[in-house]
């Protein structure tokens, strides 16, 4: 069982989220609204998985996965993207995240996507 971090500005996709994880054994352990909110909340609740959208307000989450990686190099990050920002997905993947998933995405893919990365 893992311990998740939900980071998206958009209500509805975290709660579609979460919908989904409650389908698993894991759990959501917390959510963020922004990059900046995700580094406190991740350094708060050292989740054991983070998912995080790219384009949010004060903060994106590249920005977010730089920083969380500096406090914690083995932290696990999943990057929520939509198809038209491929080029940054590569700059969260070069800044530290392990995957991606993009929206809208479907539940299956998603949680497949959680169940590879939460174990390595």
């Amino acid at each position: 069982m893992g311990n998740i971090l939900i980071v998206d500005d958009a209500k509805f996709l975290r709660k579609t989220i979460i919908n989904a994880i409650d389908k698993t054994e894991h759990r959501v352990i917390g959510e963020a609204t922004n990059g900046k909110e995700a580094v406190q909340r991740y350094l708060q609740l050292k989740p054991d998985l983070v998912i995080m959208d790219i384009t949010m307000p004060d903060m994106n989450g590249i920005a977010a996965v730089k920083q969380i990686k500096q406090n914690d190099p083995s932290a696990k990050i999943i990057m929520c993207s939509a198809l038209s920002q491929q080029k940054m997905v590569v700059h969260a993947i070069e800044a530290g995240a392990k995957d991606f998933i993009v929206k809208p995405f479907d539940e299956t893919n998603l949680i497949e996507t959680i169940e590879k990365n939460i174990v390595d």
